[in-house]
């Protein structure tokens, strides 16, 4: 095999398929990725065995078609650190590759491309297309409330549903929820809900870029594909049955805060340093004129912040981890947020004041 190609046309497929690429694999061939050569075509596959990444690009193939797996870190810091424009060419001889680009030549090791693991071929069962940027929307507003580690391992990924014209994602780590849903009246699905793993979402949200180029999207029993012009994805599904969300929605909120997000913002943060570095507990007293906003840590030491506030219900004392409450801030849009409460043993739930797409509950803390 030989054939050569521009360093861009090389590092943008390169960097696209690196993300699946498995860092710390028992299994060598995993820290390979796989070179398909066909005519003038040179597609690239990286895969962890949970994750697969596919690109292609355009050669000048000087020799017959044939695949070969080439260690992905060190082709991507050799065309990384070599000259803009650059033209490199790959020569197979035995069981190496050399890449020569001008002066410079490298001799890498290769493994049988025989050996390289394909995911196997299925059908999507539900299918759709949605704009990258609605996509990016819906996991971004809800994908921080994914577990990490869990022992109740469907909570460590993103529940991904679609019914009718709607589809929702739905995350929750058992102390908070995100749900976020989006309409297109062109879209008739069926009710279908898989749980894609947390390694999946955070390569979805790296792989997107907030623009209005629609994306394919096929949703099968055990895998989820994302197909671009660009790149194909592809996602094993987490095995297992996600929590009905909808029973935790608090009922009994009959007290209503509007607030500028902002200033709450700010204000949680400055309270938030002097707050246990292991909890993050932050109490929050709700009064008819103003939010008074403590938070004291096991060296003595207290912040007090206070906010004017429109509150006319009785006094209300809830705790709540700090760094929730501010994430679920820090995805919501709006310029007001929304906060309904029942009591301090309740869950709040957080919304934008004007978007009603995405809904936050965060559960009370005893400090």
């Amino acid at each position: 095999m030989k054939f050569s190609l521009n360093r861009e046309s090389l590092l943008k497929p390169l960097l696209l398929v690196s993300g699946a690429v498995e860092r710390k694999s028992t299994l060598p061939i995993l820290s390979n990725i796989l070179f398909d050569v066909s005519e003038q075509s040179l597609t690239l596959t990286a895969t962890d065995l949970e994750l697969e990444m596919v690109a292609s690009t355009e050669i000048n193939n000087q020799g017959e078609s044939g695949k070969l797996t080439i260690p992905a870190k060190k082709l991507l810091d050799i065309s990384k650190s070599l000259p803009e424009d650059s033209i490199l060419t790959f020569e197979t001889s035995g069981d190496s590759v050399t890449i020569s680009s001008g002066r410079s030549k490298y001799s890498l090791s290769t493994l049988p491309a025989t050996d390289f693991p394909n995911i196997e071929e299925w059908k999507g069962d539900v299918e759709f297309q949605i704009r990258k940027l609605d996509l990016l929307r819906l996991i971004e507003s809800t994908h921080f409330s994914m577990a990490n580690q869990d022992v109740r391992y469907y909570l460590n990924g993103m529940s991904i549903e679609t019914e009718g014209e709607e589809i929702r994602s739905v995350a929750t780590d058992g102390h908070r929820l995100a749900i976020c849903k989006i309409g297109n009246n062109a879209l008739s699905l069926p009710a279908r809900q898989v749980i894609v793993p947390r390694k999946g979402i955070l390569e979805i949200i790296r792989l997107l870029d907030p623009v209005e180029e629609e994306v394919q999207v096929f949703m099968g029993s055990n895998h989820i594909r994302l197909i671009d012009t660009e790149f194909s994805f592809t996602s094993k599904l987490v095995d297992g049955r996600f929590p009905d969300y909808r029973r935790v929605l608090p009922r009994n909120g009959d007290k209503f805060l509007e607030t500028n997000k902002d200033e709450l913002k700010q204000v949680l943060s400055r309270a938030s340093i002097l707050s246990n570095e292991k909890f993050k507990g932050v109490r929050l007293n709700f009064a008819s004129g103003e939010l008074k906003i403590t938070a004291n840590n096991p060296e003595q030491e207290q912040a007090e912040e206070v906010i004017e506030i429109n509150f006319p219900y009785e006094d209300l004392e809830i705790g709540f981890n700090v760094s929730y409450v501010l994430d679920v801030l820090n995805a919501i849009k709006d310029s007001n947020v929304k906060f309904t409460l029942a009591d301090a043993n309740s869950s709040v739930m957080i919304e934008g004041s004007e978007a009603s797409e995405a809904l936050y509950v965060v559960m009370p803390m005893r400090l």
